[in-house]
């Protein structure tokens, strides 16, 4: 049986923990003592550092916020290249392509096998192993990280060889994403600026054409956060940083994408105003600040 390493159990890392120790035995790090004990008591061994996590393992997921994270986790004091791991790193996190080709090299070097493996779908559909995972690896990673990525994928889609792969169609996802939220928060805030109920809106076109999975699945958040505040399942300056990959992108591959600037615009707007740790359905606020009479 592998023996398997978890690193960053944040909104997405830790579901991902809780269902891989239901498969594998598994060792989990995180700088947060609450996330950690709660995968301590979902059946993880904890461990004190990220080397210390990947010691002896043979999968290490790396499930870690950005491309500062991902390197100090890696490569900085106590991290996995020192800790004399030699198996196959599981890089689940959205950094870019150029980012992961760096990483990848540096891996290799110290005899580690990186798989570029981005998610999408969110907590609830992690601790069901139900995530789109995108794959670009060579065989003998891949081959090594299957049954790692097997318990955590419902579509498991692999694109491409080598690692960076799996970062080209993960940015272009989250394209898609970050443009929907931010039309799904301009449809709510027309729908109150023309006092009309946003819970019927969300419940009648939902159905219709004009839908999309997140005007379905943020509507609801977004009336939450004119309440106590949505709860946090994505946090919005995630997409600051998923919509800036975006644009520097396409901006290197002389793509004009205006949609996605004007929504990494929005964001980083919501950001200024103190929205950053907030569920990116708070975004909604920005557009429609919140009334005294209840929504």
């Amino acid at each position: 049986m592998q023996q398997v390493a978890v690193i960053g159990l944040g909104a997405i890392g830790l579901p991902m923990a809780l269902r891989l120790t239901g498969a594998f035995p598994v060792a989990a790090y995180d700088p947060a003592p609450g996330r950690l004990r709660a995968a301590v008591e979902g059946g993880a061994t904890a461990a004190a550092s990220p080397a210390q996590a990947a010691a002896g393992r043979d999968v290490a997921v790396l499930a870690v916020r950005d491309q500062a994270q991902v390197e100090t986790a890696l490569f900085g004091i106590d991290g996995v290249a020192g800790s004399g791991f030699t198996g196959v790193v599981v890089l689940t996190s959205t950094i870019g392509p150029a980012a992961v080709h760096s990483i990848a090299e540096r891996l290799s070097a110290a005899g580690i096998g990186l798989v570029d493996a981005p998610v999408s779908g969110g907590p609830g559909r992690a601790g069901k192993g139900d995530l789109l995972i995108l794959v670009g690896a060579p065989d003998e990673a891949l081959t090594a990280a299957g049954p790692v990525l097997e318990r955590l994928a419902s579509t498991l889609t692999v694109v491409g060889a080598k690692a960076g792969d799996g970062q080209v169609f993960k940015t272009i996802n989250q394209l898609l994403a970050g443009v929907h939220i931010a039309a799904a928060a301009e449809a709510i805030a027309l729908a109150r600026g023309l006092g009309v109920d946003p819970r019927t809106v969300i419940a009648a076109l939902s159905q219709g054409a004009g839908s999309s999975f997140m005007f379905a699945d943020r509507g609801p958040r977004m009336l939450e956060a004119y309440g106590g505040g949505a709860e946090v399942k994505s946090r919005l300056d995630i997409f600051v940083k998923d919509m800036s990959i975006v644009t520097e992108v396409a901006r290197q591959t002389h793509v004009a994408t205006p949609l996605a600037a004007t929504a990494e615009q929005l964001y980083l707007l919501a950001e200024s105003h103190g929205l950053g740790e907030r569920d990116d359905s708070s975004v909604v606020t920005l557009l429609s600040p919140r009334r005294d009479e209840v929504v």
